[in-house]
């Protein structure tokens, strides 16, 4: 079986440590088979955080690590397209300028307004109002044709469960769930397993068991596992357990994306 990475991150994101270069180094010295690059690009920062240069540069030293690195890693292209619902159309025209294998949308900032889910003081908030209003902007960025899959889709549980140790019951926001579980499978999305939280306080994957085993009652096929790794020390962290969790939770396959087509990988 192919060892694999499907989200990492370079100093093309403005929280990236190094080059796709050393990133490529490092996961061949850890026995990768494969990774796909996922740089940010945050669309109410496009500008702002000059993600218009950041993305032209991002892509052609992906194109660049592929060829140097060809005879012993295979390197895909990939974006992680941050809060595209606020303008589908220029997302997509973002995600259009270039020929990737893998466009991966995340929530960081709801609506575009609020601060980023990192910074949010969750001990002052209702959280289940909060995560509910989390999970239908997702809902509405499953539609969006422009992705292929959404990234850590309880990515705030980081500091809710992680940071401020506050537990959180799902059935509470189970309408919610089901409604944004049920679209991802009507647009034959896939749903990251994103092994971050492994190595972070709140100790486990984003989703955990409880959202993919809900996922794949109601006809879910579609997982892919990425360690979000943003330094070279991160990378192919928690990939083992990621697929070991999406084993234990029904799935017989691992979905990589190779031009922006679904390529699956037995696990049983």
């Amino acid at each position: 079986m192919l060892y694999f990475d499907s989200h990492i991150h370079t100093d093309n994101s403005p929280d990236g440590r190094f080059s796709a270069s050393q990133m490529c180094e490092a996961a061949v010295k850890k026995g990768l088979d494969l990774i796909t690059f996922c740089d940010h690009c945050e669309i109410d920062e496009f500008y702002s955080d000059n993600y218009d240069t950041r993305t032209v540069k991002a892509f052609a030293d992906y194109c660049d690590a592929k060829e140097r690195f060809s005879d012993s890693l295979t390197v895909l292209s990939g974006i992680e397209i941050g809060q595209p619902d606020i303008d589908k159309s220029f997302a997509y025209k973002i995600v259009s300028a270039h020929k990737y294998d893998y466009v991966l949308a995340s929530l960081h900032h709801p609506h575009g307004k609020m601060p980023d889910i990192k910074d949010i003081e969750y001990d002052k908030i209702d959280v289940y109002r909060f995560m509910e209003d989390y999970f239908s902007e997702l809902y509405e960025m499953a539609k969006w044709d422009g992705c292929d899959a959404l990234a850590h889709l309880t990515c705030p549980m980081r500091r809710i469960q992680g940071k401020y140790q506050i537990n959180f019951d799902y059935s509470v926001i189970q309408e919610a769930t089901d409604e944004l579980l049920a679209e991802i499978i009507r647009q034959k999305k896939a749903v990251e397993i994103n092994t971050s939280g492994l190595r972070q306080a709140v100790g486990r994957t984003m989703p955990d068991e409880n959202i993919l085993i809900r996922y794949r009652q109601l006809g879910g096929k579609y997982v892919t596992v990425g360690s979000d790794a943003h330094s070279t020390d991160d990378i192919g962290a928690g990939i083992k357990e990621g697929i070991e969790k999406a084993r234990k939770c029904g799935f017989g396959q691992i979905t990589v994306f190779i031009n922006r087509e679904k390529k699956l990988i037995d696990i049983t």
